[in-house]
């Protein structure tokens, strides 16, 4: 019986892997669609590909949220269970509304929730969710920001001293197309890892393993999952972050690339669940900034709002997912 959880649970977490792949699809792929350096589809090719590269690049965010959020022997399969549904549920509306959400957040958000309920508050760890999470949630899209900004700056002074600016402009559409690997593989080294956890602490909690070490299996199967929900796509969301947060031509497109890029790649060996959809975010918005007019402010509230949202409330709904199993469970038994 034990073994036919174990697989359940590891079932609906590669089922979250999937949906975080189209749901998160657009942190890689918008701005090279956005200045039409690629189409959708080879974007979204080229990101499935190097999102499965990344994902086997570093497991120290994996390690974080393993043991640096919530206590390991507070979680069972019910808490797994709920944090997956709650960050599930929570992508799943904000993909529909087409808002770019973090799905880290939300299974964050969704852990922590039901360690609460489960266990008591003494199970969560929050001067590592501070460290960890909060900061880092608070400080990213302002880092992305202005470091996509000094990046454009440095580009555009580069490139337009030329007479040649327009086929220059041109040209670069080329590079972009790295740029949008090294955003893609930046991605799959950060966001994969996340059920690289969940899946690790489900296999703690029934004692298959006795450490947050993350099996290489455990890495494969997150990978292909990853790499398979990117080529699903997640165009509402794409539509969002490629046309209607900023307008970017492809200096701009790869000057946003690279900044998120370098910012993800740092968290991921420094072991922060960063959120992608931020980095991008501030990315393109620090990027769309160097021109008049370029960012449509009243699209970015609303995103900001999401991003204040995600964690509080998926952080209730598996709280409450964990007091309805509970419920379920006393009424069967009873």
């Amino acid at each position: 019986m034990t073994l036919v959880i174990v697989i359940v649970l590891i079932t609906i977490a590669l089922g979250f892997e999937y949906i975080n792949g189209f749901h998160d699809t657009a942190n890689a792929v918008a701005t090279s669609i956005s200045t039409k350096a690629l189409t959708p589809l080879q974007a979204i090719v080229i990101a499935a590909l190097f999102n499965l590269i990344g994902a086997f690049l570093s497991t120290n965010v994996a390690v974080t949220i393993g043991k640096g959020l919530v206590d390991p022997h507070a979680v069972s399969g019910t808490v797994i269970a709920a944090a997956l549904f709650a960050a599930i549920i929570w992508n799943l509306i904000t993909w529909y509304l087409g808002i770019p959400s973090s799905s880290s957040h939300a299974l964050m958000g969704g852990l922590v929730g039901a360690v609460w309920a489960y266990s008591s508050i003494h199970s969560v760890f929050f001067i590592g969710l501070i460290k960890k999470v909060i900061l880092p949630m608070l400080f990213s899209p302002i880092i992305a920001f202005f470091l996509a900004f000094i990046i454009m700056i440095i580009c555009s002074r580069i490139f337009y001293n030329t007479r040649r600016a327009r086929k220059v402009n041109n040209n670069i559409r080329e590079v972009q197309v790295i740029s949008t690997a090294l955003m893609a593989a930046s991605h799959g080294s950060n966001d994969a890892q996340k059920s690289m956890a969940i899946i690790t602490l489900t296999l703690m909690s029934y004692g298959y393993i006795d450490n947050v070490a993350v099996p290489a299996w455990v890495i494969l199967i997150c990978a292909i999952c990853m790499a398979a929900g990117t080529l699903s796509g997640g165009m509402r969301i794409i539509k969002t972050l490629s046309s209607r947060v900023a307008q970017l031509k492809p200096v701009s497109g790869v000057s946003a690339e690279l900044s998120s890029a370098i910012l993800i790649f740092t968290a991921s060996f420094l072991g922060f669940p960063l959120s992608t959809t931020q980095a991008v975010s501030g990315s393109i918005m620090g990027a769309g900034s160097t021109g008049k007019k370029s960012i449509n402010w009243g699209v970015a509230k609303s995103m900001v709002i999401g991003w204040g949202l995600t964690i509080p409330i998926c952080m209730v709904v598996g709280a409450v997912i964990v007091f309805f199993i509970n419920w379920v469970h006393h009424i069967t038994i009873s």
